[in-house]
């Protein structure tokens, strides 16, 4: 009966054919998917960005940051911006863009105008060791990043960018956070400036319970400054008067008290 073998033989070859189209090595199908891009929990220093042909060097700051949640966060070197991120194979589809609305230098201004463009859109990634390139699909925009090791969480200067009240992040009040940062040293003390003066405190740190807590009074100096430091100041003060939980994301540090008061700080470049 001829019939049933020939269907005996059709219905493996149909299995090999559609396991072929998996990605298996010398299928050479055009639906070969390549394994996903490894871009989750990583950070990434952008070196240039390349806009219709024109080539810009990077500021210092600007970062990249893909979480493990489908999300990206980073820096332009001036504004911070978020967005949502979907790979698949090589191929990232970056979505609902958001950036925070902070005035920045000439140069900085430009520079992350042309960056947001570039990361846009569906975009072919090429991951070499430490090197990764975001290239759009007409080949005219295209990112190149160098991959940022974690940062520890004593030892590293923390630039304070933003504050944070319940699920709300916003930028820092302009004008008042050039000189914002903190190192948390070795010896069990925080020193750093809040926006105007110098300050020096006993830092207490449970790593168990993921919580610091700022043991006072503090030495500080005794600058004026201007009113939008000075505000910046009282208030990052008031903020550290109590335990607060932190959550340390890679090169991000996020310091919130009881009622979901806090700050974001980002590692400083080297």
């Amino acid at each position: 009966m001829p019939k049933p073998r020939a269907l005996v033989v059709l219905v493996p070859l149909l299995l090999l054919t559609a396991c072929g189209t998996e990605g298996g090595a010398g299928s050479g199908g055009a639906d070969t998917v390549s394994p996903d891009l490894p871009l989750a929990g990583t950070a990434w220093k952008v070196e240039a960005v390349t806009v219709d042909g024109r080539r810009s060097a990077a500021p210092d700051g600007a970062l990249v940051d893909f979480q493990e949640n489908g999300r990206v966060s980073g820096n332009g070197g001036c504004n911070a911006f978020g967005a949502a991120v979907a790979v698949r194979g090589d191929t990232l589809t970056v979505t609902d863009q958001q950036v925070t609305a902070m005035a920045c230098a000439d140069d900085r201004g430009a520079f992350e105008t042309e960056l947001l463009e570039a990361f846009s859109g569906p975009l072919k990634g090429t991951l070499k060791g430490d090197a990764l390139r975001l290239t759009s699909a007409d080949g005219r925009n295209d990112l190149e990043l160098t991959a940022e090791p974690a940062a520890p969480l004593r030892g590293t200067t923390w630039k304070i960018d933003g504050l944070v009240e319940g699920d709300t992040a916003s930028s820092l009040p302009d004008g008042s956070g050039a000189k914002a940062r903190f190192v948390l040293g070795s010896d069990g003390r925080v020193t750093g400036n809040l926006g105007c003066n110098n300050f020096s405190a006993t830092a207490r740190l449970d790593e168990k319970a993921r919580t610091l807590t700022v043991e006072g009074p503090a030495a500080t100096t005794r600058m004026m400054c201007t009113s939008p430091q000075m505000k910046l100041e009282t208030k990052l003060y008031e903020l550290l008067d109590g335990p607060l939980t932190y959550r340390l994301n890679h090169r991000t540090l996020t310091l919130t008290d009881a009622s979901g008061e806090g700050l974001t700080a980002t590692a400083a470049a080297r």
